[in-house]
């Protein structure tokens, strides 16, 4: 009887090394010369070896083109904290992806207010 998962074992690898870059930012590495750094999601690869790390800044620090840059230049450790939390074969390699969508949504959302200015 072939009984079907709730999510693919990447999906919760994923939430799982989401959760474990959290705890790690708090405990072990200080981003503090950035900005407020959140992590939005995690795609993990089939075969668990690499992982795409996607954040949002709120109030950056330096400039949002060097973000991106500074964030991987952290991969190392990083991974080095994950591994030691991660019960997985192999610990992924991380690369740090800017993720824009809250950008859109603000965009959006002026729009529908400019709309509804425009109504009154």
């Amino acid at each position: 009887m072939d009984q079907q998962l709730p999510f693919k074992r990447t999906d919760r690898v994923g939430q799982q090394i989401k959760s474990i870059l959290g705890d790690i930012v708090l405990k072990h590495i200080s981003l503090n010369h950035i900005g407020f750094i959140t992590f939005t999601s995690v795609d993990v690869s089939r075969d668990l070896r690499y992982a795409k790390v996607f954040y949002s800044v709120l109030e950056p620090k330096i400039k949002i083109e060097s973000i991106e840059n500074e964030m991987n230049k952290l991969r190392k450790a990083f991974r080095k904290y994950l591994g030691l939390q991660l019960n997985t074969k192999n610990t992924p390699e991380l690369k740090f992806y800017m993720d824009d969508s809250h950008i859109f949504t603000e965009q959006i959302d002026k729009l529908f207010k400019g709309i509804d200015a425009e109504d009154k």
